[in-house]
């Protein structure tokens, strides 16, 4: 299939989202931000624990999308589904074997199907052959192309001023933050791009590359290609400010590789930090034994990271975006005071309390970057 029309079904297909077991903000990353981006294309999730009820009464998000039992249902929800999105991505990125049956199903009703996974459904001789029978797509969003080159700094020959977000540690809101300021942005008439570098922003942006799935010596090559992409827009016409969205984080033993990549093929004028108030140590337990420094010593070790490689551009922390859904307000307020006290830059919870102090940043930042330097 042709790119075009590809990404025109990636992008707009309606959508059944299988969740089983998992639905949640935390341990389907992939549902809940389709919810969140795309409700107008989630005709039900499923997942039998919550059968009965809404997203919007789940995630506290999401209005009256039916959370359904069965594929059979979710068959039978109007509109009818177009496509069964995977709504899960692991640590490992396997596909769970009892999802299999759905998968086989869906294929066989003549429904696409959309997956974040690591294993890659184009590869299965199984759903390969039931897709070609039945005239469906299998879209395999990690999947990275095969021309991908090395970085080599190509990202700085680009007028637009370029922000990447960074994080304390993994799943701390880098693509939420970077969606949430491109939205902002554009409401404040400013051309700013979206650059997407995971499976959840590639389902929802209909394009980008998934930077974990890259083979680690042209992971800066696959950020470089991604920045200058978003440089150019849709329209080829050429935008201001390009929003690269994180992966991993400096912090994470086991995903720092993806997130020196991406500094380095982003080679970015600004960054943003994202932060979860609730974590002081790295997320998940094969990694709980890494105590996250203060906010302040993240932010230097990042700066530290870009300087080298990146000398004629600041490449500094800008704001911090916090997460705080798991705790209180008076908590979450309380975090962003001493985000701000820290390390002296404008802080906020885009979701919670809106995205103006980031957006200031940036346009400040841009602001600063277009004037020319004072004479020698």
């Amino acid at each position: 299939m042709s790119p075009g029309p590809g990404r025109k079904r990636l992008s707009s297909s309606r959508l059944a989202i299988l969740a089983e077991g998992a639905f949640g903000v935390e341990t389907a990353k992939t549902a809940s931000s389709a919810v969140r981006y795309q409700p107008e294309r989630v005709s039900s999730v499923i997942d039998s624990r919550f059968a009965g009820s809404t997203v919007g009464e789940t995630l506290g998000f999401g209005g009256d999308i039916p959370i359904v039992a069965t594929f059979a249902e979710a068959l039978a929800t109007e509109p009818r589904p177009e496509a069964l999105l995977v709504g899960i991505a692991p640590q490992g990125g396997q596909l769970p074997e009892a999802w299999r049956a759905v998968l086989v199903a869906a294929l066989e009703e003549g429904l696409d199907i959309i997956s974040g996974l690591h294993f890659f459904l184009c590869d299965d001789p199984e759903l390969a052959a039931l897709a070609d029978r039945h005239g469906c797509t299998l879209f395999d969003l990690r999947k990275p192309p095969a021309d991908l080159p090395v970085g080599a700094g190509r990202a700085m020959g680009t007028d637009a001023f370029r922000v990447l977000t960074v994080g304390t540690d993994c799943n701390t809101g880098k693509m939420t933050v970077s969606l949430e300021l491109q939205r902002a942005l554009q409401a404040r008439g400013v051309r700013a791009g979206f650059a997407a570098t995971g499976q959840t922003g590639i389902l929802i942006a209909g394009t980008g590359i998934a930077v974990d799935a890259v083979v680690s010596d042209f992971i800066s090559g696959a950020a470089e290609r991604l920045t200058l992409e978003a440089a150019r827009g849709e329209d080829g016409e050429g935008v201001d400010i390009v929003l690269v969205e994180g992966q991993g984080s400096l912090m994470h033993p086991g995903y720092s590789g993806v997130t020196h990549g991406l500094l380095h093929g982003t080679l970015p004028h600004a960054m943003i930090l994202t932060w979860m108030p609730s974590r002081p140590r790295i997320y998940g337990g094969n990694h709980s034994w890494v105590v996250l420094p203060e906010l302040d010593e993240v932010i230097r070790r990042y700066e530290d990271a870009l300087a080298w490689a990146c000398p004629e551009v600041p490449g500094r922390v800008i704001g911090v975006s916090l997460a705080t859904y798991d705790i209180p307000e008076d908590e979450a307020r309380a975090a962003v005071r001493h985000a701000r006290e820290v390390t002296g830059l404008p802080a906020t919870d885009p979701i919670r309390f809106g995205t103006t102090p980031l957006v200031e940043a940036i346009l400040s930042a841009h602001e600063a970057h277009r004037e020319p330097p004072p004479p020698a």
